[in-house]
C-alpha cells in the first residue's frame, strides 16, 4: 500500500514534480539562462486539501480493471483525480462533485469517446485529493492541469504574464512604470494590456500628457539638474524642483484619473485651463495644455473598439475547425480596450468548443485576477461554478455570462470574428511551416521529418563577452521558451577561437540533454523515412494520442521534444568538424544529424554553403524556399546571440569595482561615491581615507583597501 505524502504547500504534493514546460535546465549552471516565464506557483489554492491514501493495486492491472480495484474505496466528496501510466506520467487531472461516482463512470469501461477510451487504456494508477467544496476542486484542478500539462487535459500553452502600468506609491514623487509579474510593490496598478508595446506606447503618450518621470528612485536621487526628458517636455522634473512636490501630485491624480476611467473629466479639466490661458493671453502655457490634449487623444484613438456600456469586462471567443481551437481575449478597462490576444489550446477535436473555452478559462484566471464581467462566446456546463470559484479568489462577485443582445453581443461577435481570423492566419502558417519542413527533409535527406531544430551561433568582440546562442524552431514556428543562451567561461580558450566556444556550447548541451532526457532518440536510420508505411508527414507513427488533423497535415500537438531531430551551425568546416568531435565523444554522433551553414562567397546571401557529413558541400537554387526557411532560422540565431552579447557588454560597461567587494551594499557604495567621486578614486584611497566617510568602520575599510591591493607587493 503506498501513501501519498501531506503536501506542504495546498495543492501540491511533497512527491509531485513541478513542471519546466520541456525546459532543460540545471541548478548548477547559472551561465545557461531562457527567455520563458516561470512557471506559476501552485500556493494559490483557497483552501487546505488532504491527500487521501492511495489504495493498493495488483501489479500488471491496467485500464478499467485498475479503476475498479480503486474506486471502492472513493468517499463521496468533492476532490480531484490524476490518472497516471506506468512511467507515472499524469495523463489527466480531473474535478468532480462526487469522486466515487465519476470515477465509477471510467471504471464502467463503456460508452466513452475514443480519446476517453485510450485514457483509460493507459491509466495504471490513480491518486485523489478531497477539497472541502466543490469550488476549491475546480480551482486546485486548473491549478494542476498549469502544473503538470497532462496529455488528455485542455492545455493552455501559452501561460506568459501580462504587463500592466504601475504608478508607484511609496515615494514623495511617484514614477509610472512597466510591471510585469507579482504586484507586491505599494502602488497603483492598471491592466492588464496585452503586450508589452501596449504598454510602452501608452506610457509614452501619458508622459506627454502627465509629465510624470519613468527614472528609478536612485536615479532621482542622484539628480543635480534636469535630464533629456524634461528638455523635450516628456517629464516635469520634480527632481530638481522645476515643479513643486504640491504641483507634481495633481500631475499624478490626473493620471490615476485618467486610467481609472474618469478620462473625460480630466480633458474637461485640461480644456477648461488652456482656455483660461489662452483668455489671460499665456499662449505659452495654452500650447502646454494643447500638448497635453493630444496625447490623451492619442491613447484613445490608438485603442480600436471603446464600448459605452462595458467599463470592465474580458471577453473570449473561441472558433474550432480542422481539429484547431483559437481562442481570443479582448482585454477591457475604464471603457476602453487594452488589446487583445490570440491563443491555441492543445485540445481533443472531439471537444465541443464550449469544454475547450471553460477549460482554457478556469486556467487563464489560476495566477491572474478576474475582472467583474467576463463574456463568453459559448456556454459550458460549468460556467456558474467557474464564476462562484472567481469571485471566491477575487473577493468581489465575478460574473460570466453569454450575451445575447445589445452591445455587449456586438462586442462578443467582434471577438468571434477576430479569432475566426486569427485561426484562419494560424492554420496556414502552420501548414507552410510543415511543407517547409518535408522541403527540408527532402532537400538534405533526412531520415524523417524533423519536429525540433536547433540553430547555434556565436557572438564577441575580440573574444570579449563571449556568448552562445540557440534557437529552436518545430512545426509551429520559432519555439521561443526553448531558445538558451551560453556565457562562454572556459579559461583554456584562446579569445577569438570560434571552434573552441563552439566545442563548448555542444558540451555543456547535449551533456545536460543526455543527463536530463537519457542518451537520446532512436538513430536516424531507424526512423521510417517520409512516404514509408508505418510513418504520417510528421515522422510520428500513426495511432498517435496527441495528433490533429489539420487539412492535409498531422501535426503533433503532444509535448514537444527535447531531442532535437535536426542542428544547424552557423559556420563552415571548421565549426562542424569541432561538433563531430563532441558528438563522437558523447557516443550520439548517429543520434542527430548536423549541418553546417557557412556563408558563402563575399558572405553573399543566397550563396550560403552547406556542410554534411558523407557529402561534398553543396548549395541550393537562389530561389529555393528551403534556403530562405534555413536562413532565416540562421538570421533568427545570429539576432538572439547578438542580442545577447550586446546585454552582457551592457552590463559589463556598467559594472562597478566596488559591487565585487563583500559587504558594500548600496548605501555604502553610495556614499563612498559621494565622497571621492569615483570607483577609481576609491581603489587609490588609505585605510585612514576611507575610514572619514560614514558608515565605513576600521574592518569595511581594510577590506577595501586590501581588494584593490591584494596583487601588489
Amino acid at each position: 500500500m503506498s501513501r501519498s505524502p501531506t503536501p506542504k504547500s495546498p495543492g501540491r504534493s511533497a512527491d509531485t514534480p513541478v513542471s519546466d514546460g520541456g525546459m532543460v535546465y540545471d541548478e548548477n549552471d547559472n551561465d545557461e539562462e531562457d527567455d520563458a516565464a516561470s512557471v506559476a506557483p501552485a500556493d494559490n489554492i483557497l483552501a487546505p486539501v488532504e491527500w487521501n491514501e492511495s489504495p493498493g493495486v495488483t501489479p500488471g492491472l491496467k485500464g478499467a480493471e485498475v479503476i475498479q480495484v480503486l474506486v471502492r474505496h472513493l468517499p463521496n466528496q468533492p476532490g480531484v483525480y490524476r490518472m497516471m501510466n506506468a512511467a507515472g506520467d499524469v495523463l489527466y487531472v480531473g474535478k468532480a462533485r462526487s469522486l466515487k461516482k465519476r470515477v465509477t463512470n471510467y471504471a464502467q469501461g463503456r460508452g466513452h469517446t475514443n480519446r476517453i477510451t485510450r485514457m483509460i487504456a493507459e491509466t495504471t494508477n490513480m491518486e485523489f485529493v478531497t477539497t472541502r467544496t466543490e469550488t476549491d476542486a475546480l480551482l486546485l484542478e486548473a491549478n494542476l492541469i498549469k502544473r503538470l500539462k497532462p496529455r488528455f487535459n485542455v492545455l493552455m500553452r501559452d501561460d506568459k504574464s501580462f504587463p500592466y502600468i504601475l504608478i508607484t506609491g511609496d515615494h514623495e514623487a511617484p514614477a509610472i512604470f512597466k510591471h510585469r509579474g507579482a504586484r507586491s510593490r505599494k502602488g497603483d496598478f492598471f491592466g492588464p494590456f496585452a503586450s508589452a508595446g501596449a504598454v510602452g506606447r501608452t506610457i509614452n503618450a501619458l508622459q506627454r500628457a502627465f509629465l510624470l518621470r519613468t527614472c528609478t528612485d536612485s536615479t532621482y536621487e542622484g539628480r543635480t539638474r534636469p535630464c533629456l526628458l524634461y528638455q523635450i517636455k516628456r517629464c516635469s522634473a520634480p527632481c530638481t524642483g522645476e515643479i513643486s512636490l504640491d504641483g507634481y501630485a495633481e500631475l499624478v491624480s490626473e493620471a490615476r484619473d485618467f486610467l481609472s476611467g474618469r478620462s473625460q473629466a480630466v480633458k474637461s479639466h485640461l480644456g477648461a485651463a488652456m482656455q483660461q490661458a489662452s483668455d489671460e493671453m499665456d499662449f505659452e502655457r495654452a500650447a502646454v495644455y494643447r500638448d497635453r490634449l493630444s496625447a490623451l487623444s492619442h491613447v484613445q484613438g490608438h485603442q480600436g473598439i471603446n464600448p459605452q456600456t462595458v467599463d470592465e469586462a474580458d471577453v473570449f471567443a473561441i472558433h474550432t475547425d480542422s481539429g484547431l481551437a483559437c481562442i481570443q481575449v479582448f482585454f477591457f478597462r475604464t471603457g476602453q480596450n487594452w488589446g487583445n490576444r490570440a491563443y491555441f489550446p492543445k485540445a481533443d477535436p472531439s471537444l465541443e468548443p464550449g469544454e475547450v473555452l471553460g477549460a482554457f478559462i478556469g486556467q487563464f484566471y489560476d495566477d491572474k485576477p478576474a475582472p467583474k464581467l467576463v463574456l463568453i462566446s459559448e456556454d459550458f456546463a460549468d460556467r456558474a461554478l467557474l464564476a462562484l470559484a472567481l469571485s471566491v479568489r477575487s473577493d468581489r462577485k465575478v460574473t460570466i455570462t453569454v450575451p445575447h443582445r445589445g452591445e455587449k453581443k456586438e462586442l462578443t461577435d467582434d471577438v468571434l470574428q477576430n479569432a475566426r481570423e486569427a485561426h484562419g492566419r494560424h492554420l496556414a502558417e502552420t501548414q507552410s511551416q510543415a511543407r517547409l519542413l518535408e522541403g527540408l527533409a527532402t532537400t538534405f535527406g533526412l531520415a524523417k521529418v524533423p519536429r525540433r531544430i536547433e540553430v547555434f551561433d556565436n557572438s564577441h568582440i575580440m573574444g570579449t563577452n563571449a556568448v552562445g546562442g540557440m534557437i529552436v524552431a518545430g512545426p509551429e514556428g520559432f519555439v521561443k521558451n526553448q531558445y538558451r543562451k551560453f556565457n562562454i567561461r572556459s579559461t583554456e580558450i584562446t579569445p577569438g577561437d570560434d571552434f573552441g566556444m563552439m566545442k563548448e556550447v555542444m558540451q555543456r548541451r547535449f551533456s545536460r540533454l543526455i543527463k536530463e532526457h537519457g542518451e537520446g532518440p532512436a538513430p536516424a536510420d531507424e526512423t521510417p523515412a517520409p512516404g514509408d508505411p508505418g510513418a504520417d508527414a510528421g515522422g510520428v507513427l500513426p495511432g498517435a494520442a496527441d495528433q490533429i488533423e489539420t487539412g492535409s497535415e498531422l501535426l503533433d500537438t503532444g509535448a514537444f521534444p527535447a531531442w532535437p531531430d535536426l542542428i544547424l551551425i552557423d559556420g563552415g568546416q571548421g565549426q562542424m568538424t569541432a561538433v563531430r568531435a563532441i558528438l563522437d565523444e558523447l557516443g550520439i554522433a548517429d543520434k542527430v544529424t548536423a549541418i553546417g551553414v557557412a556563408k558563402g562567397m563575399d558572405r553573399e546571401a543566397g550563396r550560403e554553403r552547406f556542410f554534411m557529413l558523407g557529402r561534398q558541400p553543396f548549395t541550393l537554387p537562389p530561389r529555393d524556399p528551403v534556403l530562405y526557411f534555413v536562413q532565416r532560422m540562421r538570421d533568427e540565431a545570429h539576432r538572439f546571440a547578438i542580442g545577447t552579447h550586446r546585454a552582457r557588454r551592457k552590463k559589463e560597461m556598467v559594472r562597478n569595482p566596488l559591487d565585487e567587494i563583500a559587504g558594500i551594499g548600496p548605501t555604502r557604495k553610495r556614499a563612498l561615491l559621494m565622497a571621492f567621486g569615483t570607483a577609481k578614486a576609491v581603489s587609490r584611497a588609505g585605510v585612514e581615507d576611507l575610514l572619514t566617510v560614514d558608515g565605513i568602520s576600521q574592518s569595511t575599510a581594510e577590506l577595501i583597501y586590501n581588494h584593490f591591493h591584494e596583487n601588489k607587493t
